[in-house]
C-alpha cells in the first residue's frame, strides 16, 4: 500500500468528512425491546433514559453517547492486532495496570497526570497551544483522534475527529417489575428475629432474608422508528493538526493520525452494549458510507477495515511510533494535584483589559 493513497483526504479541497450511517436492530428483531443508557438526575432532567420529545409527537432516544462509543472503540489499540500502531503507555496503580487508551480523559486523565509523565504531557499540551501536535502524537496519539481537554491544567483542547452515536427513534417506553422471594421464611420459621426497626428491616432486605418487591423500574424501549448509528470522521479538523514550520513532518503526522482514525472509524464495535441491549445490523436497510465534500457532494466511500489497517501500519512506520512506557501512579503528585500545586496559573488581566473585555460583550 502507498503512503500517498489517502492524501486526498488531507488536501484543503478534499472531503470535509467521511460519514457512516447504518441501521441497527435488537437481536430479537425490529420490534424487540432494547435498553438504552440511563443517566443520573440533573438540572431539568429527572433521571432515566435520555428521550427528547417534540411537538409533533415524535421523539429521539439516546442509546449510546459519543463518549460511550469512543470508550468502546479506543481500547482496541491495546489489542494484539493493533497495538503496534501506538505507544503502549501503562500506569501501575496499586495492583492494577491501566493502559492510557482505557483512561476516560486520555492524556488529560488524573491517572497519567499523577505519574512521572506529568511533565512530558504538560509540555505536549503547551506545544498544542503553540500549534505543534507532534509531541502529543509521540505519547498519546489516540488523544488526537478521540479528542482531549486538559481542563485541570493548561486548558489545551482538541476536538474529536471521530464521533459515533447510536439513537432510537419514536420509542415507546416500558416498565418492569420484579419480586424477590427468599429461599425460606427466615422470620416465620424462627431463623431470624422479627425486625422492629426500619434499619434492621432494610438490612434484611439488602441481604436477601425477606421478600423484596421492585416495581415500575425502567423496562427498556421499543423503537418504532428504528435504531441508527451515525459516525463521522472530521477530515477538516484533522487537517488543522500541524508540526510547527515543517510541511514534511506535518504531512507525516497527518497521515499517522489519519491512519489511526480510519482504523477506529471502520472498526465494528461490539454488538453488546449492556444487559438487554444487543444490536446487530438491519439487513433490510443498506448503510450509507460516503465522503462528504464542502460543496455538499457525496461520493461513495470504498474503504474497508483491512485497507485502513494496512495504511495505518505504513503511516505509523513512517512517522515513528513513540516508545512504550510503564510508569507508576505517584501518590505525592496526586496530593499536590489535589491541593492545586503545579497547576498552570492563568495570567492575571489588568483592569484595563478587563474593562475592554466587558465592553466588547
Amino acid at each position: 500500500m502507498s503512503l500517498t493513497q489517502f492524501d486526498h483526504y488531507l488536501k484543503m479541497d478534499g472531503p470535509a468528512a467521511i460519514v457512516l450511517r447504518e441501521s441497527l436492530m435488537p437481536v430479537e428483531g425490529k420490534d424487540g425491546v432494547l435498553f438504552p443508557a440511563t443517566y443520573a438526575e440533573g438540572p431539568g432532567f429527572p433521571s432515566g433514559y435520555n428521550i427528547d420529545s417534540f411537538s409533533d409527537g415524535t421523539n429521539v432516544c439516546l442509546v449510546d453517547s459519543i463518549g460511550s462509543q469512543a470508550n468502546r472503540i479506543e481500547p482496541i489499540f491495546a489489542l494484539e492486532k493493533y497495538k503496534h500502531l501506538i505507544p503502549q503507555v501503562v500506569v501501575v496503580a496499586g495492583e492494577k495496570e491501566i493502559n492510557l487508551v482505557e483512561a476516560g480523559h486520555r492524556a488529560g486523565d488524573a491517572i497519567v497526570r499523577c505519574s512521572s509523565l506529568q511533565d512530558d504531557l504538560q509540555k505536549a499540551f503547551k506545544s498544542i497551544l503553540a500549534g505543534d501536535a507532534k509531541p502529543m502524537a509521540k505519547i498519546a496519539p489516540t488523544s488526537l483522534v478521540f479528542g482531549v481537554w486538559d481542563s485541570r491544567d493548561t486548558q489545551a483542547k482538541l476536538p474529536r475527529l471521530l464521533a459515533s452515536t447510536i439513537r432510537a427513534f419514536n420509542v415507546k417506553s416500558l416498565r418492569r417489575s420484579a419480586q424477590y422471594n427468599p429461599a425460606t421464611e427466615y422470620v416465620r420459621d424462627g431463623l431470624l428475629e422479627e425486625p422492629t426497626e426500619k434499619s434492621v428491616k432494610d438490612s434484611y432486605a439488602e441481604r436477601g432474608f425477606i421478600h423484596v418487591p421492585a416495581t415500575g423500574s425502567h423496562g427498556g424501549v421499543i423503537a418504532q422508528g428504528g435504531v441508527r448509528r451515525d459516525a463521522t470522521l472530521g477530515l477538516a479538523a484533522l487537517r488543522l493538526l500541524q508540526v510547527m514550520n515543517n510541511a514534511e513532518q506535518t504531512l507525516s503526522l497527518q497521515r499517522y493520525i489519519l491512519g489511526l482514525a480510519l482504523v477506529g472509524f471502520t472498526y465494528n464495535p461490539s454488538t453488546y452494549l449492556r444487559q438487554g441491549c444487543m444490536l446487530v445490523l438491519d439487513p433490510s436497510t443498506p448503510r450509507e458510507f460516503v465522503e462528504v465534500y464542502p460543496n455538499g457532494e457525496r461520493k461513495v466511500c470504498q474503504l474497508t477495515h483491512e485497507m485502513a489497517l494496512e495504511f495505518a501500519t505504513e503511516a505509523a512506520k513512517a512517522f515513528g511510533v513513540g516508545p512504550n512506557l510503564k510508569v507508576n501512579f505517584d501518590k505525592e503528585r496526586a496530593k499536590r494535584d489535589v491541593s492545586g500545586e503545579g497547576k498552570e496559573k492563568k495570567p492575571k488581566k489588568s483592569k484595563k483589559e478587563t474593562s475592554v473585555k466587558q465592553g466588547d460583550q
